[in-house]
């Protein structure tokens, strides 16, 4: 059935359970579903007039204005009560877009097939817990679920610096103040230098983009508060060097030391496709001890793994131990554990 409206596209996004919906000139509208993209044939192909339309529909005369000298902009858009996450940009010359369907419902741990380890984190007075992986990977919904926990458990104040909000939380046992990049801050980086002066137990940076997010991020783990932040990076070991390596030569043994006292866990996720249709959690997770702050401290990451190996009674995980566990469960096929690992030659040996 062709829908002439954005409304219409958005509401075949939900009823094909999409995780996005992509508007890009010259193509059928095209939905995510299962992490594959998927053209509405039955739609007409996208013009630069209807890309426009569609994509302007959803911004504010403000947020226009700024697309427009900008050429990109990252916003949410809630009509009908449903967010999406946008971000919009231009390719070409046109108009295009990804929206993103945020859930309302902030789903738990044990609802996301994520191991009970992670709830741990959710418990911690100080740290600093990352959540890392690709983009669309899990990353946002996995540290809502835990920010929920805390925000139902502890009378705790949880500050967020996002761009733009994703999840919007219920009040619960604490206060939970959610601060939007661009309207509420400035930065990332302007929001952490007075978060500090807002009374938080618990910090939440959407994202680490400049070595001034991460400074701030690490102090504020290090000065006795509970810090999660998000990383496009694949593993725990590159993390790490990603983290150090954004520093210049001079402020490296800063960080370095800042990072081996401060880290409380790396989790890397992976949104693996099942057999029988959707899509399951498989996870590297590092949790710090005291071999792994030493090999931070000597800058020897590339040791990390063999920590983590060894480290199932601490609850870490290899990634490519969660993708056989997942194959032997028979939920996801051998072919995409090979494809969704890190190690694809030791995944191929392993099975």
């Amino acid at each position: 059935m062709k829908s002439s409206t954005l409304k219409g596209l958005l509401d075949i996004a939900i009823e094909r359970g999409a995780s996005d919906l992509h508007i890009v000139v010259g193509r059928h509208p095209i939905l995510r579903i299962d992490g594959a993209l998927t053209p509405i044939e039955d739609e007409e192909v996208i013009s630069p007039g209807t890309a426009e339309a569609f994509i302007g529909e959803t911004m504010t005369p403000e947020q226009k204005a700024h697309f427009l000298e900008q050429r990109q902009l990252d916003f949410t858009y809630a009509p009908g009560g449903t967010r999406f996450r946008v971000s919009a940009y231009f390719q070409q010359g046109t108009w295009t877009a990804s929206l993103r369907l945020v859930p309302a419902e902030i789903r738990n741990v044990e609802q996301l097939n994520l191991p009970p380890i992670l709830n741990e984190f959710a418990k911690l007075a100080q740290g600093f817990v990352l959540m890392v992986g690709p983009a669309g990977h899990g990353k946002s919904t996995t540290t809502a679920a835990l920010l929920d926990e805390i925000n139902r458990t502890r009378a705790a104040h949880i500050v967020t610096i996002e761009d733009p909000i994703e999840y919007l939380f219920t009040p619960g046992s604490g206060i939970i103040s959610q601060r939007e990049v661009g309207s509420d801050v400035r930065s990332f980086s302007d929001g952490l230098k007075t978060v500090l002066r807002q009374d938080p137990d618990v910090i939440m940076v959407g994202e680490m983009r400049d070595p001034e997010s991460i400074a701030a991020a690490l102090t504020a783990a290090e000065t006795g508060h509970l810090v999660f932040s998000t990383l496009h990076t694949n593993s725990a070991s590159q993390t790490v060097d990603r983290i150090i390596d954004s520093f210049p030569s001079g402020q490296q043994a800063q960080v370095i030391a800042q990072l081996a006292t401060a880290l409380v866990a790396i989790v890397s996720e992976r949104l693996v496709p099942c057999i029988q249709g959707g899509r399951v959690p498989a996870l590297e997770i590092m949790v710090t001890n005291s071999a792994i702050r030493n090999l931070i401290r000597e800058r020897k990451t590339f040791s990390i793994d063999s920590i983590i190996q060894t480290g199932k009674e601490e609850g870490m995980m290899m990634l490519n131990n969660s993708l056989a566990e997942l194959v032997k469960k028979g939920q996801i096929s051998p072919e995409n554990a090979i494809l969704y690992s890190t190690d694809p030659v030791g995944m191929r040996k392993m099975l």
